[in-house]
C-alpha cells in the first residue's frame, strides 16, 4: 500500500531522531522523566503487593469514558488499581511537563496534546517496551492491530508505542441539503475519478445561498480541516523537504513560500474569498459559537473533517452521509490519518502493570465495547472495526468501510506526529493565518513570515 511507504518513512525518521536524542541529552541540563523517577521492575506486585498506575488523559467524554472500564480490569487483575487523572486539551502538554518535573509522572498516555509522538520522542520521555513484550510474549496479531500500524511507534526495532485509535479524515454530508438542491450525493469510493475539488466546488455552488437575513443563509462545503501546514499536501505540494523524515523531523528546508504551496492555500480559501460557497470564521462563529461547527447547524452542506466527528453524526438533526475526500491534485495523499498510541512513560514505576492495562484496552471484546461507551471511537482492532462501521444510525456501513479503507490506502500520518517543535509551528500558523481568514491580507502576503518562522522554530 502507498501508506506502508510513508510509514516506513517514519520508522526512517525516528531511527534517525534517536541520534538527534542522544545528541541533545548530551547538550542538555535539563531532567527527562527518566531522569525525574527511574522506572523500576521489581515492584511490590512482583512480591505479592498491590499497585496503583496512573492513566492520563484529556478531559473529555471520548477520552474519561476508560473510567467505566477500570472496575472490570480491577476484578481481573486484583493486584493493580488504576487511577485517571485528566487534564483540559489546551493544558494536556503543560500538565505532564509538570507532572513529570515534581516527581508524579504517569504510567500510561497517549499524545492528545499539541505535541506529537515525536516531540515526545525526542524528550526522551517514552519507554522501550521491547523487554515487556519480549517477556509477556505479546502479539500485534493476537490483538488484531495491523503490522503498519505497529510500525509507527516502533523505532530501529524498538517499540514506543501500542496504537489504540485510529482516525481518519473523511467528508460528512447533510443529505437533505443535497436533496433540497437536487444534487447527488458524493462517492464514498476512493476509486472514483469523478470525484474532484472541481465537482466539490460545482455542487457547493448549487447549495450555497448567502442572504442578509442568516437565519436563510447557507454554505456547500467548509474545508478547513487538518493542521494548516497540512492542508498543500491535498494538492500535491510538499512544504517539508524530503530529508525531515531521514533527519529526525528536523527539515533542512521548508517551501511556504513556494509558488506550488501558495497556489494550494489560494485553492482553499478561494472557496471562502472568490467562490464565496464556504462560510467566513465570522459566520461560522455566529451559527455555531466559538468553538462550534457550523456542519451541525445544519447550514453547510458538506465539510471535511476527522472521523471522530462521526461520534456526534447519531444526534445531528439531518440525515447524514459519509463519503471520500475529493482528489485535488495529488494522486497518492487525500487523507490525513491520526493513529493514537498508548505510551508507557519512562517515569512509570510499574512499567508491567501498564502493560496489562494497555493490553486490556485493545483487546478485542474491549475495543467493541468501547467504541459504545466513548460514543464513536475507531478502534485499531480490525475485528472491532467490524462493530465500529455499523455503530452510527442513517449512514451505510458500507460507505463508513469504504472511507476507512480508501483513507488508509492515500493516508499521510499527521505532521503533528512527525515534525520536531510541532506545538509551537502549530500555534504560530494560527496567529499568522488569522489576517488571511478575515480578508485582511492574502496568502501571498503572509507567506513569507510563515516561511522565516517555520525555520526559526525548527532550528530551536
Amino acid at each position: 500500500m502507498k501508506t506502508i511507504g510513508i510509514k516506513k518513512s517514519f520508522t526512517l525518521l525516528l531511527a534517525t531522531s534517536m541520534l538527534v536524542v542522544l545528541a541533545l541529552s548530551g547538550c542538555s541540563g535539563g531532567k527527562s522523566a527518566g531522569d525525574v523517577v527511574p522506572g523500576n521492575d521489581g515492584d511490590s506486585a512482583n512480591s505479592g503487593g498491590q499497585v496503583t498506575i496512573t492513566h492520563y488523559t484529556i478531559d473529555s467524554e471520548d477520552r474519561t469514558f476508560i473510567e467505566k472500564l477500570v472496575p472490570d480490569f480491577e476484578a481481573q487483575h486484583p493486584n493493580i488499581k488504576v487511577k485517571i487523572e485528566k487534564a483540559p486539551y489546551e493544558q494536556f502538554d503543560s500538565k505532564l511537563q509538570t507532572l513529570i518535573a515534581g516527581g508524579k509522572s504517569p504510567d500510561v498516555t497517549s499524545h492528545y496534546g499539541y505535541g506529537g509522538f515525536a516531540e515526545y520522542y525526542n524528550k526522551d520521555m517514552l519507554l522501550d517496551m521491547n523487554d515487556i513484550i519480549k517477556e509477556d510474549g505479546f502479539k500485534a496479531s493476537d490483538y488484531n492491530i495491523p503490522d503498519d500500524l505497529m510500525k509507527i511507534y516502533t523505532v530501529k526495532d524498538q517499540v514506543y508505542g501500542i496504537p489504540v485509535n485510529m482516525y481518519v479524515s473523511l467528508m460528512l454530508y447533510n443529505k437533505d441539503m443535497f436533496d433540497a438542491a437536487n444534487v447527488p450525493y458524493p462517492p464514498s469510493d476512493y476509486e472514483d475519478k469523478s470525484w474532484t475539488f472541481d465537482k466539490m466546488v460545482e455542487d457547493a455552488k448549487q447549495m450555497t445561498h448567502v442572504s442578509n437575513d442568516i437565519a436563510k443563509t447557507q454554505y456547500g462545503v467548509d474545508f478547513t480541516w487538518s493542521e494548516r501546514d497540512m492542508r498543500p499536501l491535498y494538492f500535491g505540494a510538499e512544504p517539508y523537504s524530503q530529508d525531515t523524515w531521514t533527519n529526525g523531523g528536523v527539515p533542512s528546508e521548508t517551501h511556504f513560500d513556494s509558488p506550488e504551496v501558495i497556489a494550494a492555500y489560494n485553492k482553499l480559501f478561494n472557496l471562502i474569498l472568490k467562490d464565496k460557497v464556504s462560510p467566513t470564521t465570522e459566520w461560522s462563529k455566529s451559527v455555531a459559537g466559538q468553538n462550534g461547527d457550523a456542519f451541525v447547524t445544519g447550514k453547510v452542506g458538506m465539510t471535511v473533517s476527522g472521523s471522530w466527528s462521526l461520534a456526534g453524526s447519531n444526534d445531528f438533526p439531518f440525515k447524514v452521509g459519509v463519503a471520500a475526500v475529493p482528489a485535488g491534485g495529488n494522486d497518492k495523499v487525500r487523507s490525513v490519518l491520526f493513529v493514537d498510541p498508548l505510551l508507557i512513560l519512562k517515569g512509570s514505576k510499574h512499567p508491567k502493570e501498564a502493560f496489562e492495562w494497555i493490553k486490556y484496552l485493545v483487546s478485542d471484546e474491549i475495543q467493541e465495547k468501547s467504541i459504545e461507551l466513548s460514543g464513536g471511537n475507531p478502534p485499531v482492532n480490525t475485528k472491532a472495526a467490524e462493530t465500529y462501521y455499523k455503530h452510527f444510525d442513517g449512514i451505510d456501513a458500507a460507505d463508513v468501510k469504504k472511507v476507512y479503507e480508501g483513507a488508509v490506502e492515500y493516508g499521510f500520518e499527521s505532521y503533528n506526529h512527525l515534525i520536531t517543535h510541532y506545538s509551537q509551528i502549530n500555534d504560530m500558523f494560527i496567529n499568522e493565518m488569522q489576517p488571511i481568514d478575515t480578508g485582511h491580507s492574502t496568502v501571498e502576503e503572509v507567506m513569507p513570515t510563515i516561511q522565516k518562522k517555520v525555520m526559526e522554530i525548527i532550528k530551536r
